[in-house]
């Protein structure tokens, strides 16, 4: 997927030392556009194998509006252990804060109680919030199937009194669905992206995303398109990047789902890779 490659190329070339809060360094670049026709392929990495059940199953995860991370756990998916409440275990670097930020299960009112439930109180991931707040998700569902043509389809996770009570910020704060012709479009806003480790997930996350909304709205797969803000990469990833450009690119897999019934009842089971062939993962260590 060259339009990837080309952003970790401009990075390598363009980008400036960088601080931030994990002590990790960076180099950074302000701004870059990614863009994605859905008719070239599904944009899963070819240049190193990119685990589609781990992405899927934080979609499903997202979707269902749960903030309790052994729901992942318990699906072998553990992206988010790193990461807790901070209302629960206050955020540090040092070894016994990090050990006691794995062992709590509590994430905050994150992503998808925010695309579920945008300005419900939120007490903890044990709660039923069944109608409680702003259900986002569900109105550009339910927009798509009456209104096509809006222009308002906006769904944000960005919420700054729930922000305190987060396990993480929202990375990828945003996204609106537009429609034009017969074509579902996504467009997703990022402030801080993680190049070498998030950015391959973000990418396969809302292609999977705009997949399950155009089955809903049985629209066509249009163009997938990502605003990204601060663009970086970890001065630890630099030699497995480099590494990666060096790969010859394979083409684009298709992915196919089955029984599906709405994107509310989809479980991340449905949803299957086909024809993908990458080459091996790399190692890349995770900045918390």
């Amino acid at each position: 997927m060259q339009e990837y490659l080309n952003i970790i190329k401009k990075i390598l070339e363009e980008g400036k030392p960088k601080d931030n809060r994990t002590g990790i360094k960076t180099i950074a670049i302000a701004g870059a556009i990614f863009e994605h026709d859905m008719s070239k392929g599904f944009p899963l990495l070819t240049t190193k194998k990119v685990p589609f059940r781990l992405v899927a199953s934080e979609l499903e995860f997202f979707i269902k509006g749960i903030t309790d991370k052994k729901w992942l756990q318990d699906r072998k998916n553990f992206i988010w252990n790193e990461w807790c409440s901070p209302d629960k275990v206050p955020y540090g670097h040092d070894a016994e804060t990090k050990e006691k930020m794995i062992a709590e299960q509590e994430l905050g009112p994150i992503y998808g109680f925010q695309w579920r439930h945008y300005g419900a109180e939120y007490k903890d991931y044990k709660t039923d919030y069944t109608n409680k707040g702003i259900d986002q998700l569900k109105r550009v569902v339910e927009t798509l199937k009456k209104d096509p043509t809006d222009r308002r389809m906006i769904v944000t996770a960005w919420n700054p009194i729930a922000q305190p009570h987060m396990a993480l910020p929202p990375c990828h704060y945003g996204f609106q669905v537009t429609v034009i012709g017969d074509k579902l479009n996504l467009m997703w806003n990022q402030r801080s992206v993680d190049s070498a480790l998030g950015l391959p997930f973000n990418i396969a996350s809302y292609a999977l995303l705009l997949h399950l909304l155009a089955k809903e709205s049985g629209l066509k797969e249009g163009k997938l398109i990502g605003f990204l803000g601060d663009v970086h990469i970890y001065e630890n990833h630099i030699e497995g990047l480099k590494e990666q450009l060096k790969r010859k690119q394979y083409p684009l897999p298709k992915i196919k789902t089955n029984n599906f019934k709405s994107i509310f009842e989809w479980k991340y089971e449905d949803t299957e890779v086909m024809e993908y062939e990458s080459h091996p993962g790399i190692k890349f260590d995770i900045a918390v």
